[in-house]
């Protein structure tokens, strides 16, 4: 049976981890390069690319991006920023998917945000809208539909997305319009209590890599995660802490069943 590894990581735009002072740790886009090249995936997932500039500027070419496929020349490569926004805080921004095997039919989709208005730094703001992006590739043979996201943490403002459910819909929604075909999902899902995520996707088929181990240095939340279908098992899974990040990867071989 034909099997691959997939990695699942929020590389943070390349700030390393520092316990002591998490937010004025340093930019090492080397050390992310590392942790990404040490696991040998076929597929690589990755979340916050880059790191939001004031006012929502998004250098063309990506940088961090443009540095990741030079070092990774035994790759098909596809980013997405999400759609400019001035309201852009200074954290991680853009989605993007590496593979081994050619990519095709690319996609991405805007997941709006609601208007919740939060106060940062003392100034009163509403989040920006979120992204999706998706591609086919063919792995021995078999079809493979790729998703990678990265959704509104609602628990950071006061709130929690079984309230504000329509980001969560419209991926389930992508995962319905996969009718049974091969797909892996991945992603920063931002949920805090991820059991309703989990029992959201099933409904359309899709169940987690893993969903007892922490992923995220900041909270003891389970962030990260990796689904598939049936047409798809998971045979090993592993949660990596690395200080490349505030997340942990996640590294899940999967096979075609």
């Amino acid at each position: 049976m034909m099997r691959f590894r997939i990695l699942q990581f929020n590389m943070q735009f390349g700030q390393v981890w520092d316990h002591t002072w998490p937010d004025k740790a340093p930019v090492r886009l080397e050390a992310t390069l590392d942790e990404i090249k040490r696991h040998d995936a076929d597929i690589i997932h990755l979340q916050e690319v880059e790191q939001a500039l004031p006012g929502g500027v998004q250098f063309q070419p990506p940088p961090n991006f443009t540095k990741l496929k030079a070092a990774l020349p035994g790759y098909d490569s596809w980013f997405s920023y999400p759609k400019q926004d001035p309201r852009e805080l200074p954290f991680g921004i853009g989605l993007a998917i590496f593979s081994r095997t050619p990519l095709r039919d690319m996609m991405r989709m805007e997941l709006p945000s609601p208007a919740i208005e939060f106060d940062f730094f003392g100034k009163k703001t509403t989040p920006t809208d979120r992204l999706l992006i998706g591609a086919q590739t063919t792995v021995g043979g078999r079809d493979l539909r790729l998703l990678n996201t990265h959704l509104l943490a609602f628990f950071m403002l006061g709130s929690k997305s079984t309230n504000h459910p329509f980001q969560r819909n419209l991926v389930a929604e992508q995962l319905a319009a996969s009718k049974g075909a091969a797909t892996v999902l991945t992603g920063d899902f931002n949920v805090s209590h991820h059991q309703s995520l989990l029992e959201q996707f099933a409904r359309e088929g899709f169940e987690t890599a893993q969903d007892t181990e922490v992923t995220w240095r900041r909270r003891p939340y389970v962030l990260d995660h990796v689904f598939y279908n049936a047409p798809l098992r998971c045979v090993s899974r592993q949660v990596v802490p690395t200080p490349a990040s505030d997340h942990h990867a996640l590294v899940a071989d999967l096979e075609f069943v």
